[in-house]
C-alpha cells in the first residue's frame, strides 16, 4: 500500500530508504539497454537507438554524445534528464580546459555529474533523475569506465549494462568479458550482448556504437593528442555487423 513517504522526494522511509530513488531506477529499468565494456586498449560504450514511431526521423536520435575529445557518454532511462546532465558534464569540461589548457580527467567529470544528481536527492521542489550513465574516457589513468545512478553513486567498472535488459546482459558480459581483450574484440562483444536481449531485427539504424582508443593523434600542427572519442558511422556499424553475422 503507497504510503506518504512515497510522494516525498526527501523523507526517508521507516526502512530507511528514499523511495524516489528506487522509482527513478524503475525509470531506468524501462530504458533501452546501453553497454559499456573496458577493453585493453580503450573503451566501447553501445546502446540501442529505437524510435517511438516509425514516422520519427530516427537520424535525428542521439543517445551517445560526446562530452569532450576524450569523454563519452550514453544513458538509459528518461532522454530529457539524460540531457541536462550531458550539457553539466560539457560546462564542468569547458571549464577545466579553460584553466588548465586540457581535458578534465574522467574522475573528476564523474564527481562532477554525480554531485548534481546526488543533490537532486536532498533538495526541496525537485525530484531524482530518471536516468543512470555511462561514462567512458581516456586520461592519464588509462581507459576508465564508470557508472554514475540517480542517486548520486558512482562505480567503476570493467564491464557493465543499464537498462531494460541489464540483468542478462551482465550475466552475459561476465561469460564473455576478458581483460585482455583489444578494442576491436570489445565492440564485438558489445554488439553481441545487445543482440542478445533486441526486440526486431538488429541494424545500423538501431544500433549507436561510441569508442575511445586505439592508437594517439597528432594534431596538424604536430601537437600531440590524447586518444580521442568517436562514435561509429553508420557504415562502420554495419561493417561489424557483418563480421558477426
Amino acid at each position: 500500500m503507497t504510503d506518504r513517504y512515497s510522494f516525498s522526494l526527501t523523507t526517508f522511509s521507516p526502512s530507511g530508504k528514499l523511495l524516489q530513488i528506487e522509482h527513478a531506477l524503475n525509470a531506468v529499468s524501462q530504458g533501452v539497454t546501453s553497454v559499456g565494456i573496458r577493453a585493453a586498449n580503450g573503451i566501447v560504450i553501445a546502446t540501442e537507438k529505437k524510435a517511438a514511431s516509425p514516422l520519427i526521423d530516427t537520424s535525428t536520435l542521439e543517445k551517445i554524445s560526446m562530452v569532450c575529445s576524450s569523454i563519452g557518454i550514453v544513458y538509459a532511462g528518461m532522454g530529457p534528464d539524460a540531457r541536462v546532465l550531458v550539457n553539466k558534464a560539457r560546462k564542468t569540461a569547458q571549464a577545466y580546459r579553460r584553466v588548465y589548457n586540457e581535458d578534465p580527467p574522467v574522475a573528476i567529470l564523474v564527481k562532477a555529474i554525480a554531485g548534481v544528481m546526488q543533490e537532486f536527492t536532498q533538495s526541496g521542489g525537485v525530484r531524482p533523475f530518471g536516468v543512470s550513465v555511462l561514462i567512458a574516457g581516456f586520461d592519464v589513468n588509462g581507459p576508465t569506465l564508470y557508472q554514475v545512478d540517480p542517486s548520486g553513486s558512482y562505480y567503476s567498472w570493467l564491464a557493465t549494462a543499464i537498462g531494460k535488459n541489464m540483468v542478462n546482459a551482465k550475466t552475459f558480459l561476465e561469460k564473455r568479458f576478458d581483460e585482455a581483450m583489444e578494442l576491436e574484440d570489445a565492440v564485438h562483444t558489445a554488439i553481441l550482448t545487445l543482440k542478445e536481449g533486441f526486440e526486431g531485427q538488429i541494424t545500423e539504424d538501431t544500433l549507436e556504437i561510441g569508442v575511445i582508443g586505439g592508437s594517439p593523434q597528432t594534431s596538424a600542427t604536430g601537437e600531440h593528442q590524447p586518444f580521442a572519442f568517436k562514435k561509429l558511422t553508420s557504415q562502420e556499424v554495419k561493417d561489424y555487423l557483418s563480421n558477426i553475422a
